[in-house]
């Protein structure tokens, strides 16, 4: 039997030189009757680009051939950074005459340069485009004299895409359009497309969130044979099903989420035991209905989140499940994976147990409700859930335990601001509020980082191949940048050995201070983006040497897959086939995972803004009281207290000429010595609002 496995573990020996195709045929031993298959399993494998064949047609690994292959991220300013796919190698720079074409997120070939400019990034040239990551993309039609194009709305696919005529629709010149693309750039071609669909024109309603949804690739509706599916399997459980379950429908448990949230995946049990308590986190077990490779699988697989865009959710599940079977409705019997915690006074787990149980929730809970009666300590609250005051009292306890022995171990807490956008029935901006975190939300987040923490290390100690959420240590160069901000303001991050309490300590001395949001959000953007690998190699934002997820399987699919590895090693069924079979798929889970995630928090995040500044487009011409967020060469980022940002230029400072001081991130009037420095308070005037691309420009008010 032919496997690819077996290729490339030939390929990867020491000895191993480039062969032919009938070198490999010959030293790999294949039949006749096993040569077509052969052929195609090596065929299959260079298109993926886990192997190349040389100009002599020769076969290897391209690591063996000073390739690396890993995805393309694409700036605004036409260079590039080919983030590997293995995490060994170091993210190499493209300059646009290296990228050959190739686009943002694609995944592609890059040979790397013999230089590695002093220490600097190492560059490189892009060699071969695998797998092109955008068949289509949303963008304005503009009518030429010679030609048509389409330029796209994401300014990190900067090649306008030429269009032929379009004979079956009304295309206007300003249309936001839907193009399908039939032809790559290169190095003497352009990029081609076709209009598939005209969306609408500029100031259509609910144009901005069908442009954000098809820019960004996301599913709406699911296939009818999805439906019936879920339909078919969200039917009561068989009596046969619970018996086989620990039965925990007697333990007072509750749900705690937000007012309107409809999937709710997790509950929290609490006890007093001698010497500390005992947590329970119990979890919908998804698993038990969304069978592997079935119709609603490989569509979960497909949308890898929900994506949650203001009023909209497009879920991972169809809400047969999300909402009904699966979600933990109070006073409903529901199948979950619990994991059961003793937990001592410092924090420190003394044992657990994971099972998969049958659970009956007592109350759910808003993160309101629980707030008013931990913080505002309301009569009124406090008289409607009476029966549960003390469960809530020691959640509170041991909340601000699990969460002082984290950040003893260096945990970081980036309290940056988060906000709120009320929209009407047309979805239009009526309000913007700043969000504050309470007890209510902090202590289930301590609640399921502990979860998600003792289920990782319990998989790792069980040898069980899982989906861990990984976040590396920052990198040697994203240090040295950060360092020359940090020293004019008096930090700096001595040696090479990085650790959490490194920046913990940063935190800590900037807080309350002018500069607090800005350094933290260079400390953020200095670390490495968050993934999911098959690789336990630890999360350096909560200091876990061991972390996946596995709390919300309603609406993430690496928890899902989790779970299934759980619930088969729960129920015997981890032997050597099934960890290999496993083992197998992880890689593949993890980059899916992780490319859906940086998808929908893009999309969550560009329709946020563009409903900023819908709702700012109102207050043109009215004066705020704002804080300086941010300074550089070009003028300084403002916030107003509903956490709206915007920009005031130093070409709209008229009193003198302004110099940008890029030691301590002021600007300095030339002659008259007025400084502007990060966190002073100033007053401005909204003059521009330009809601397609989501920019609000202020002035100065003298």
């Amino acid at each position: 039997m032919i496997i690819s496995d077996g290729i490339l573990e030939h390929m990867r020996q020491e000895s191993y030189r480039p062969l032919s195709y009938a070198e490999l045929v010959a030293v790999l031993g294949i039949s006749e009757e096993e040569e077509n298959k052969f052929n195609k399993v090596l065929g299959r494998l260079e298109k993926e680009g886990e192997i190349v064949k040389t100009r002599k047609n020769k076969y290897g690994l391209p690591e063996k051939m000073n390739l690396i292959k890993g995805t393309m991220r694409l700036n605004q300013r036409g260079y590039g950074i080919l983030v590997p796919d293995n995490v060994k190698y170091p993210e190499i720079f493209v300059y646009s005459g290296g990228l050959n074409g190739a686009m943002h997120s694609d995944k592609v070939l890059v040979r790397p340069s013999a230089s590695h400019n002093g220490g600097q990034r190492p560059e490189g040239e892009v060699i071969r485009v695998i797998k092109r990551a955008n068949q289509q993309l949303v963008g304005t039609f503009e009518r030429g004299k010679k030609q048509d194009q389409v330029i796209p709305d994401d300014n990190r696919h900067f090649y306008p895409v030429y269009i032929r005529p379009v004979r079956k629709m009304t295309v206007k010149d300003g249309d936001k359009v839907l193009v399908n693309i039939t032809a790559w750039p290169g190095k003497d071609r352009a990029l081609e497309g076709r209009i598939v669909e005209v969306l609408g024109r500029k100031g259509d309603p609910g144009l901005e969130l069908q442009v954000v949804i098809k820019k960004h690739g996301l599913r709406t509706e699911f296939p009818e044979a999805v439906l019936e599916e879920a339909r078919e399997v969200a039917t009561p459980v068989a009596d046969e099903e619970l018996i086989r379950r620990r039965n925990l429908r007697d333990l007072r448990m509750v749900t705690i989420d937000g007012e309107d949230a409809k999937d709710l995946d997790d509950a929290v049990s609490i006890s007093k035991i001698p010497g500390g308590y005992r947590l329970g986190v119990h979890i919908a077990d998804v698993s038990h209905y969304v069978r592997e490779d079935s119709r609603l699988d490989r569509e979960a697989f497909a949308r890898g989140t929900s994506v949650y865009l203001i009023d909209k959710v497009l879920p991972m599940l169809p809400q047969e499940l999300s909402n009904n079977i699966c979600s933990l409705n109070a006073n409903q019997e529901r199948l979950a994976m619990s994991c059961i915690m003793d937990i001592d006074r410092s924090g420190q787990v003394q044992k657990y147990d994971i099972c998969k149980s049958v659970i009956n929730i007592s109350e759910r809970m808003s993160y309101t409700s629980v707030n008013r009666i931990l913080v505002d300590d309301d009569p009124e609250e406090k008289a409607k859930y009476k029966e549960l005051l003390e469960d809530f009292y020691l959640m509170k306890e041991l909340a601000d335990i699990l969460r002082a022995r984290r950040t003893a171990q260096g945990s970081l807490d980036f309290d940056f601001p988060e906000s709120q956008v009320i929209v009407d029935e047309n979805s239009f901006p009526v309000e913007i509020k700043r969000l504050q975190r309470g007890p209510g939300e902090m202590l289930i987040e301590d609640f399921m980082i502990k979860a998600n923490e003792v289920v990782a290390e319990h998989m790792y100690r069980q040898q069980v191949p899982i989906l861990y959420r990984v976040h590396e240590k920052p990198d040697e160069e994203s240090i040295t940048k950060l360092n020359l901000v940090l020293g004019g303001f008096g930090h700096k991050i001595k040696g090479k050995k990085i650790e959490p309490l490194t920046y913990q300590k940063i935190l800590e001395d900037i807080k309350g201070r002018p500069e607090e949001q800005m350094i933290s959000m260079l400390l953020l953007r200095s670390m490495k983006h968050a993934r999911y690998a098959p690789e336990a190699l630890g999360h350096f934002g909560l200091a876990s040497q061991y972390y996946c997820h596995f709390t919300s399987p309603i609406r993430r699919y690496p928890d899902l897959v989790v779970h299934r590895a759980l619930s088969a090693l729960l129920e015997g069924n981890m032997n050597t086939k099934k960890r290999a079979a496993l083992e197998k798929k992880m890689a593949i889970y993890g980059e899916q995972s992780t490319l859906q995630e940086v998808r929908a928090e893009e999309a969550e995040r560009e329709l946020l803004d563009i409903k900023k500044a819908q709702y700012m487009k109102q207050f043109i011409g009215e004066v705020f009281t704002a804080r300086i967020d941010s300074i550089l060469a070009f003028g300084f980022f403002i916030e107003l207290d509903n956490t709206v940002e915007g920009l005031v230029h130093i070409s709209s400072i008229a009193d003198d000429y302004y110099e940008f001081n890029d030691r301590n991130y002021t600007l300095i009037g030339r002659h008259n010595g007025r400084k502007f420095a990060i966190g002073d308070q100033v007053r401005v005037q909204l003059v521009r609002v330009d809601v397609d691309d989501a920019k609000i420009d202020f002035e100065l008010v003298e």
